[in-house]
């Protein structure tokens, strides 16, 4: 049976029903286009012409596109740096270069550059398609480097199984690490993969994996498209890591950036032949207002089949499970989405959206699907732009997920600006479960961007300086106990009320204190808060290994009772006792904001039957005070259940028959 188009489910969408055929025609021709009546999968192959590549017989080729190039030299170690014809690469027509060396002229780990020469100046740049870029320490400038290792790693295990409703931990490699350093492939390995494994997360979202020249950019201004970062480690090391988070059966999902890139000169793709349009669009259209980055033209071939044949490499070469598309909003308007309201249907639709991008997209994830139909892909898009997560075959885009990344921000909206008796509980539940029918989203509380200086974690809003003084066990303080029972309830409704996912970021699971803030020249180049501090976890005598011990119990409860697969129902909004109670699957959440009133006999209307206390938030064992213990029975009485519900506490029901 053929799938409803988006506007035959949606009639908010009806009056664009034009508009939505003819992208969805406009992505076919694009890709007829590129394919000539084959697959994205047999068309989309950059990355294995252009760049270096070993042949057969040992020798080396090495191609590169520059249209506005009069010359092209290859220099590296091999020449001292040097331009000699021996190193002249000779132009192949549409733009290509292309030279062939002797095997002995590279070796493993030769480093190397391109000096291009056009009308009007001439300069070295890496290139295009470097697949290892590694900085040297002293200079700090970046080169290119020969990667072939004399045995090339052999994979241990399958990739997992796909995921329908991922539980996602968000990290970034450099500051995984509790020491004041970069953290390293390895380091993560050990250190952090049984903690994931524990906690109950079955996805990792892994930052900055694309080479970017500026560590303090967290990874989002991407210099190199093809090359892992080396200040983390080796192609190998990276592996490994995959691997081991397969055997543990855990997927793995790269943010990937695609919205804009670094506007290097030396070490990326601006004026890379001397064209300032080569990759991008012309003018300013080509530049990121508030990014001071450059912005990708996704209506020419070139760079299509550049970002296309990116997408094809991380997924192949690095056995990854699926990708998080980082900035969105930003690649589908004109306007970037800056200070836009979306609140209008024609915006997604009208002069203002780049359909060039959302073809881009669109032919993105049905690459991905070809590849690897089990994979992610994951839309950061805060304008909720309609169709963006649904099937393609519907009139969508074809992502598999969209971020709720309105969610992270009313609460931190609630919590700056309101007392929490002030919280609407009506306010709260349409925010958590507002989305439309035809796509799935992935929830969160707080991500990476909550932990940046200049804004705060949930843990530190509510609690502030006093996570300073009074963390112990043993601590008697009216603040941090509000602010541990708050953290745990809003982690648990957040996570309840998911689309479709949920996800948190490395740390916040015990509440990591403090902010983010990577070396820099304001603070003297310092590691101290660009690390994860886990010995403050595993210390008996402090309370944020109980806030860890209720996330994993929380995350091990979601996935084991599969709740997010149906869609969840309130049962009870009390705005006068701060109540929220709804129903998932067979599971009541039972939540009490309230400061200071607690409630015997709450009654309210459920299907009847038994129900057991399947987790509290109340337990000892997660820092709270034992009101409500796990285990307790409840009998339906007629078709209403009599609850206790203590002040500031989340409680799960199960229907036990």
């Amino acid at each position: 049976m053929p799938k409803k188009k988006i506007y035959e489910t949606d009639p908010w969408l009806e009056p664009w029903k034009d508009a939505i055929d003819k992208r969805h025609q406009d992505i076919l021709a694009t890709k007829e286009h590129l394919c000539h009546g084959g697959t994205l999968d047999s068309a989309v192959n950059n990355h294995l012409y252009y760049g270096l590549h070993r042949m057969q017989d040992g020798s080396w080729v090495f191609r590169e596109w520059a249209p506005n190039a009069n010359r092209l030299y290859l220099i590296g170690e091999f020449n001292n740096w040097k331009r000699t014809e021996a190193c002249a690469l000779k132009p192949v027509g549409s733009g290509n270069w292309e030279i062939t060396l002797p095997d002995f002229f590279l070796h493993h780990g030769s480093l190397y550059k391109l000096f291009i020469e056009w009308p009007g100046g001439a300069g070295e740049r890496i290139p295009a398609y470097a697949t290892r870029v590694v900085q040297d320490p002293d200079t700090k400038v970046f080169s290119a480097q020969v990667w072939a290792p004399a045995k090339e790693y052999r994979w241990k295990h399958k990739r997992p199984a796909s995921r329908k409703t991922p539980f996602i931990y968000e990290c970034h490699i450099g500051m995984s690490s509790e020491q004041e350093k970069v953290a390293s492939f390895d380091d993560f390995r050990r250190e952090v993969l049984p903690r994931v494994q524990k906690l109950g997360y079955d996805t990792i979202q892994i930052m900055a994996l694309q080479e970017h020249p500026y560590y303090g950019s967290f990874g989002y201004q991407v210099s190199n498209f093809f090359a892992l970062s080396s200040r983390f480690g080796t192609p190998e090391e990276f592996k490994a890591l995959v691997d081991d988070a397969h055997a543990r059966g855990i997927a793995v999902i790269m943010d990937i950036v695609h919205s804009h890139s670094v506007e290097n000169v030396a070490e990326g793709l601006s004026e890379f032949d001397g064209r300032e349009d080569l990759y991008f669009y012309p003018g300013p259209q080509g530049h990121h207002p508030a990014w001071g980055s450059r912005c990708f033209d996704y209506g020419k071939d070139e760079t299509r089949l550049f970002l296309l044949s990116n997408c094809k490499y991380w997924l192949q070469e690095y056995n990854l499970d699926g990708f998080r598309f980082d900035g969105v909003t930003s690649m589908l308007y004109w306007d970037h989405g800056l200070g836009k309201n979306f609140g209008d249907y024609r915006l997604y639709f009208d002069e203002g959206v780049d359909e060039n991008a959302v073809i881009y997209l669109a032919l993105a994830n049905q690459l991905i699907k070809e590849i690897h139909p089990g994979a992610i892909t994951i839309a950061e898009d805060v304008s909720g732009m309609a169709g963006l997560a649904a099937p393609f075959e519907c009139g969508g885009v074809g992502f598999d997920f969209r971020m709720a990344m309105g969610i992270a921000d009313h609460w931190i909206k609630w919590i700056k600006e309101l007392r929490d008796e002030q919280w609407s509980m009506g306010e709260i539940w349409w925010e958590l479960t507002n989305k439309r029918e035809d796509e799935k989203t992935v929830s969160y509380a707080e991500c990476h961007d909550q932990a940046l200086v200049g804004d705060k974690t949930i843990i530190f809003r509510l609690i502030d300086a006093q996570m300073y003084y009074a963390m112990n066990i043993g601590s008697q303080d009216l603040l941090v106990d509000r602010g541990i029972a708050l953290h745990k309830i809003i982690r648990l409704v957040t996570a309840a009320t998911a689309g479709n996912g949920y996800l948190n970021f490395m740390g916040n699971e015990f509440g990591h204190p403090e902010w983010i803030d990577f070396p820099r020249e304001g603070n003297g180049w310092s590691y101290k808060y660009a690390r994860r501090q886990w010995s403050l976890e595993d210390n008996p005598l402090l309370r944020y290994g109980r806030l860890s011990a209720f996330d994993a119990a929380m995350i091990h409860y979601l996935k084991k009772s599969r709740v997010l697969e149906s869609r969840p129902e309130p049962l009870m909004i009390d705005e006068e006792k701060k109540i929220l109670i709804f129903r998932r699957k067979n599971s009541i959440f039972a939540v009490n904001f309230n400061k200071d009133q607690s409630y015997s006999d709450y009654a309210f209307g459920a299907p009847a039957g038994e129900y057991r206390i399947a987790l509290s938030s109340d337990e000892l064992k997660y820092d709270g005070f034992d009101r409500v213990k796990e285990g307790e029975t409840h009998l339906t009485v007629g078709d209403r259940l009599f609850l206790y519900l203590p002040s500031r506490c989340v409680f799960v029901l199960d229907k036990i028959n």
